[in-house]
């Protein structure tokens, strides 16, 4: 099995040997019986093994080209089970322009834990390495970074970080497996929030981590610290996932269509004074996006003139998209990261990443570009 669409549909699914059910059943059990001591099925408590959260990590691992995966109850647990494979004493290098949630856990949280965190520039490699320290376990990736798509050379980043034997980890949720597979570049670790793109329907949270085929050796300490600390997803909730995931290709593909037409149109709009989308030829970073992504996703952020539309006024108008943080859903929605996503910044730490109150956030949704542009226009109107 090749292509990506069917590994979609098709890998890790077909878990009912009794009745053949085309669709992966639900264990919502919390625990398993033993036929005898020390002999089961394969599964004893839900916490630590489930059969179908079990064909979700199948499919997921095989998506994105890893070894094993560990379906979590959110994003944020996936990065925190991640945590801790770090130890007091350690520093921990991140961009300063990742998600507030992200940013929150490594200011306020990691610190207690003994941790050091650098936040930097990523765009440039140089700057990774001046960060570097003798005392460095491990570099945060987010590529393209939320919200100013600001692109990280992954590849060079490994680089650096090979050399020093330091572990890499990147934040692949803006854009799916589908258009961007960390691991080709060397990654060691992947991880998602798979409430967003790889659910792609707004009705769960969850998260996943991923481990590189050639860093088995991660997999058993994962794999204690995802069962000690008691991250897992529900049974449930991989279902979810694991029926979201199905349309995954299909899903990417509206998402890009129409966030292409939305930033172009909103490039040329008298209102905004600047669009960032990783699809738009006036991308600063266009050559290293093509370099190591294979489309350019739904998300985009622009700038509204405040001198010419009242930014309240402005969501207020709209018809179409839903003013909610989240993104990669079916349905379209917008937000001010000043002060929803990313307000758990300091002001200083969000001014330092660009961002502004006039910034605003878009996760296109799949409803035809056209009527989103009309919405959007309306919403313009001063």
């Amino acid at each position: 099995m090749k292509k990506f669409e069917t590994k979609a549909i098709h890998v890790g699914v077909q878990k009912d040997k009794s009745y053949n059910s085309v669709i992966t059943p639900i264990y919502p059990t919390s625990t398993f019986f033993f036929d005898e001591l020390g002999v089961n099925k394969g599964y004893d408590y839900t916490r630590s093994h489930n059969p179908t959260r079990a064909a979700l990590e199948e499919n997921l691992a095989a998506l994105e080209g890893g070894e094993r995966a560990w379906a979590t109850a959110t994003g944020m647990a996936a990065e925190t089970t991640l945590l801790f494979l770090l130890k007091n004493g350690d520093h921990l290098i991140a961009g300063h322009d990742i998600y507030g949630g992200t940013y929150r856990l490594f200011a306020n949280i990691v610190p207690r834990m003994g941790i050091e965190v650098s936040f930097i520039d990523m765009r440039h490699p140089e700057n990774v390495k001046k960060a570097i320290r003798p005392n460095t376990r491990a570099i945060w990736i987010e590529t393209p970074s939320n919200p100013l798509l600001n692109i990280v050379d992954i590849e060079a980043i490994v680089t650096l970080a090979k050399n020093k034997k330091i572990l890499t980890i990147a934040d692949n949720t803006y854009m799916s497996p589908y258009f961007q597979r960390p691991f080709e570049s060397g990654v060691d670790i992947v991880l998602h929030s798979t409430t967003k793109y790889i659910n792609g329907h707004s009705d769960v949270v969850g998260g996943v981590v991923i481990v590189n085929k050639d860093r088995g050796d991660l997999g058993d300490r994962i794999n204690y610290l995802f069962n000690a600390l008691g991250t897992a997803c529900s049974p449930f909730d991989a279902w979810l996932v694991l029926r979201g995931v199905k349309t995954l290709p299909q899903r990417m593909e509206a998402h890009q269509r129409g966030a292409l037409k939305v930033a172009q149109f909103l490039q040329d709009h008298p209102s905004v004074k600047k669009v960032y989308y990783s699809g738009l030829p006036s991308h600063p970073q266009r050559e290293l996006i093509k370099k190591q992504m294979k489309g350019f996703g739904g998300m985009l952020a622009f700038e509204i003139d405040s001198k010419k539309v009242d930014i309240c006024h402005f969501f207020k108008k709209l018809q179409y998209f839903s003013l909610a943080e989240s993104l990669g859903g079916v349905e379209s929605l917008i937000e001010q990261p000043w002060g929803m996503s990313h307000a758990s910044m300091t002001e200083t730490a969000r001014r330092e990443a660009g961002l502004s109150p006039e910034l605003i956030r878009v996760s296109v949704g799949i409803e035809n570009p056209e009527d989103l542009i009309e919405d959007l226009k309306n919403g313009l109107k001063s």
